[in-house]
């Protein structure tokens, strides 16, 4: 069983087998009957027939991205709350062409939609052949920066767990 989509519903089932056990369907009990399940299915990923199943590494990518994603939320809001706040203004917006190594539509609009939901950034439009997306920064005060964070840091972890 290669497919992430099966080894994701057999770790569904532990977690509600899990569940069961304790009598209780609680956020918390959910949480640690998918990590027990995940863990069970980790150390047995010999016996599904693959060493490195692709459900684990998009599993990490995923927990990976969410991890950064939460971080450069947090950062940019109090970057912006900074600027709201200041009584000097230092943003320099700007727009900027992005070249996309996404390709199927799924990848563009959820690259697109979070670089929306991250304060500071708006994505403007996608070109015609979908290999560019244009992207308005607030502080675009060096924009090989702003584009190294949006290919090395949005782009690149997303097409991780995506791919």
């Amino acid at each position: 069983m290669r497919r992430p989509a099966g080894m994701f519903a057999i770790n569904l089932m532990l977690m509600l087998a899990w569940c069961g056990s304790f009598g209780s369907f609680g956020p918390w009990t959910l949480l640690t009957g998918f990590v027990a399940g995940f863990a069970v299915l980790y150390l047995t990923r010999r016996v599904w027939g693959d060493p490195e199943p692709q459900y684990f590494r998009k599993t990490f990518a995923f927990l990976s991205f969410f991890g950064f994603y939460a971080n450069a939320l947090l950062q940019s809001s109090i970057l912006i709350a900074r600027q709201v706040l200041s009584p000097r203004i230092t943003a320099r917006p700007g727009v900027i062409a992005v070249p996309l190594e996404a390709e199927r539509d799924l990848e563009i609009a959820a690259l697109a939609n979070l670089i929306t939901l991250t304060p500071g950034t708006l994505s403007l439009d996608v070109s015609e052949d979908r290999s560019t997306l244009y992207v308005h920064a607030m502080f675009f005060d060096d924009p090989e920066v702003v584009l190294d964070d949006i290919k090395n840091n949005f782009e690149r972890r997303l097409l991780e767990f995506l791919r």
